[in-house]
């Protein structure tokens, strides 16, 4: 049955998956861009935006794949990344953008999707 107009997205209500941010491709700089030199791309807002909106400028070169420099993407957390990736039956690359961070996209319908995981300290047993 399809999914009713006050009914979240499966990857909501059938996954468990958390919203995180949109990645939304820009050209043009914006005060307050930090750099990810290895990516040769320029984040802007995800820190400071109460809605999840991350603005990202790429460089020439970028090794970004052209989808996710051109179409705006959804991120979703996840407790498991190589679980959530094997329960969709999707193949990506695993990266590590940030320390204890460790995020995959895919495709679907030709948009791009983004799945992160975060490996949050444990603290002593007690």
């Amino acid at each position: 049955m399809p999914r009713q107009d006050h009914e979240p997205p499966d990857a909501i209500a059938r996954y468990g998956w958390r919203f995180h941010h949109v990645g939304i491709p820009t050209s043009t700089p914006r005060p307050g861009e930090r750099s990810l030199p290895e990516y040769r791309l320029y984040v802007q807002g995800f820190d400071t935006s109460p809605y999840g909106i991350e603005w990202m400028r790429f460089e020439p070169g970028s090794p970004v794949s052209e989808l996710i420099r051109t179409v705006p993407h959804v991120a979703f957390e996840v407790d498991d990344l190589e679980d959530a990736l094997a329960r969709l039956g999707v193949r990506a690359e695993i990266s590590s953008p940030a320390r204890g961070v460790r995020a995959a996209m895919f495709e679907h319908n030709g948009a791009p999707v983004e799945l992160i995981e975060f490996r949050r300290r444990q603290g002593p047993a007690g």
